[in-house]
Order: C-alpha cells, then structure tokens, then sequence
C-alpha cells in the first residue's frame, strides 16, 4: 500500500491500523535543536481522543505517546522523530457479524476489490485512529511555526444547523463538547445530537480552522501552491468530501468588486480591507489570517440497517455495533488543525532554503 507520506522538506509517515497493537509516525526534516518534549506532543493528542463525552466515540485509549528517535536531552537532533500510540481499547468482536459484508459509505468495499484483503477491525488503514498519528505529526509542526503561528479550528455547522457568526466567541470553543464558537447553537446541537445517537444514526459537520500570524509569502507557485497543499492536506483526512478557502463557493456569487480584496498602506505596511482570499494569492501567503473550511460526511458505521452486498456476491442487510462516533467531524477539530500546521511547517522550511 503507498501514499502514507506526506509533505516535501518537513514529512510525516504515518503506520499501523485501528485494532492493531500501536499506531504512529515518522516525522522526517525537523530542524535540530527545537526544544521537544513528550508532553508537548501529548497536550494535543488529548484535545483529539476518544470518550471525552456521550457525544463522540466511548473507546476508551489514553493515547499516550512515546518518542522512540530523533530527540536528545530535550531538544530535536534532525533525524527522523518516530512516534508510537499504543492501542489499548480495542474491541474487535464487535465486528466479526459484519467482517464479510460491506458498510454502505465506507472505504471497506474499495479496499476489499483493491487488495483482495482488508481489516475489517474497524476499518484497519481506513479507521479515525490514524488521525492520532496526525495530529502527533502536528504538534511538532506547530513547535517549527512557533508561538507567533496560531492555529485554531471550530464547527461551525452540524447535520444543517449553523453557527451565527455574530455570536462566534473563541472562548467558547473550549467549554462544549462540539467546539462550537456560538454558545447558543451549542445547546441546540446537544439535542439534535442526542436525537440522532439514541436512533442509531450519524451526522455530518463543517469545520472552520484559521491560522493567524503566517508570515508573508509561504507557498511555491505553480503546481505547489499553498493552498493546493492545504486543499490536498485536507482532503486526505478521513470522511471529508469537500474543502473552500476564503470565501470559497460563496465567491461564485460576488461581483468583482466584491470579491477583490483591497488594500491600503498603513504604518508602512500593507494592510487588506477584506479577506476574501483566505490569506492566500497566487498560491502565496498575503500575512492574513488563512482560512479553510472542509465538510465531514455522517459516520458510515450506524446501527441501522442498510442494503449492501457481501464478499460472496449476495445481496444482504447490515447494522454496524460497537462504539462510534455520532458525528465524526466533532474529533476532526484537532486534525484539521494539524493539517494545517504540517502544510505551513513544511512550506515554512522550504522558504527558507529558497529565500533565506
């Protein structure tokens, strides 16, 4: 199986499956000398795990991670950085009535006629778990941008409920379980959620991530545009179908003149009257908060049952049990997150070599 890497000069490659014994990655092209520490790493691997309330997956991992190279007395030598999360909840039982039938939505059908094997375990390769590993991945990212990078994500629609913008407060996002910006729309999604968990369905969710403080002129046009690797970072991550920048589709929709973002020279630096670009021109970063959104489709794993067919040829019903998450884009926040900070780490670097 290829295409588990990621990246150019700053590059991660992921490994392991849902209910094997571990997962990880290893991160290649760290700079030496970066202050690193395991719990720099953990602290966003705990934003991420499972079973942190009734609203997301109940498998209980701690996600600890184990830094097996790359650091010495602290700080970063600029050789590969492995990364190891064991799996410890597994459950596997759970899915052994549905391992020769395939889950309508999901990647068990491409991967069975693929590779004429899969891991029904949860889904193997094509299980959220490896989305741990990412967001590993992106704690280091995030340790090269520095503390003048911030990166921050949100749901800001769930199943067909949105946010009101006029009410989007940061501060909010870390005091519910949806990391919703809009305290009021937090509430109605609670009931929503509930409703669709307790009948054994899904729904699906946008997220919203922002990074402000990028410097001007990250991105390598033509084919290496930023947000081209943005675009393809996001849309590697698992469930996701469709990924805007800026004002996106939105900008079909705008004259010219509202479209163009415009500018004003104001303490001897340029300074945007607008945004519609999501911080990128030309595959280059203006100094404006970059901004992408992504939509996550309803998890394929429900418990009511679907038309499908099996291994054999038969046309048959299925019911997925186990412990899955009611809305998968609730635990995509971090990811999006790391994503975002392993395309800017990456291009950071590649700046650098290029421009000094």
């Amino acid at each position: 199986m290829a295409g588990n890497s990621f990246g150019t000069l700053f590059r991660l490659t992921t490994w392991g499956e849902s209910h094997g014994p571990a997962i990880g990655v290893v991160v290649d092209g760290t700079p030496p000398r970066i202050p690193l520490a395991e719990a720099d790493i953990q602290h966003w691997l705990d934003r991420r795990k499972p079973g942190q309330s009734r609203f997301t997956t109940q498998r209980r991992e701690p996600d600890q991670v184990k830094v097996l190279s790359g650091v010495f007395e602290g700080l970063t030598t600029g050789a590969p950085i492995q990364l190891l999360i064991e799996n410890v909840g597994q459950r596997s039982k759970d899915y052994g009535e549905i391992k020769d039938r395939f889950r309508p939505g999901h990647a068990d059908y491409t991967y069975w006629a693929k590779y004429g094997i899969r891991d029904y375990r949860g889904g193997g390769r094509a299980s959220a778990r490896e989305t741990a590993s990412r967001v590993a991945a992106g704690a280091i990212a995030r340790k090269i941008l520095g503390d003048a990078v911030r990166i921050r994500g949100a749901v800001i629609q769930m199943g067909p409920h949105k946010i009101d913008r006029a009410r989007w407060e940061w501060e909010a996002v870390e005091d519910n379980p949806f990391w919703c910006p809009d305290r009021q729309a937090a509430q109605l999604w609670e009931g929503f959620l509930d409703e669709i968990r307790k009948r054994g369905s899904s729904a699906g969710a946008v997220i919203e991530v922002v990074a402000s403080g990028v410097p001007v002129g990250l991105g390598e046009p033509v084919y290496d545009k930023l947000d081209g690797d943005l675009a393809r970072a996001i849309m590697t991550i698992n469930a996701v179908k469709a990924v805007e920048i800026g004002a996106g589709f939105a900008a079909a929709a705008l004259s010219g003149e509202e479209n163009a973002d415009e500018m004003r020279m104001e303490s001897g630096r340029v300074r945007f009257l607008a945004n519609n670009a999501g911080g990128i021109l030309g595959g280059i970063s203006t100094g404006q908060d970059i901004v992408v959104r992504f939509a996550v489709k309803p998890t394929s794993s429900i418990l009511t049952p679907r038309r499908t067919v099996d291994i054999h040829g038969h046309d048959v019903d299925i019911s997925t049990k186990g412990r899955h998450d009611p809305c998968v884009g609730i635990r995509a926040v971090p990811v999006g997150e790391a994503m975002l900070a392993v395309v800017l780490a990456d291009h950071l670097l590649r700046h650098r070599a290029q421009c000094g």
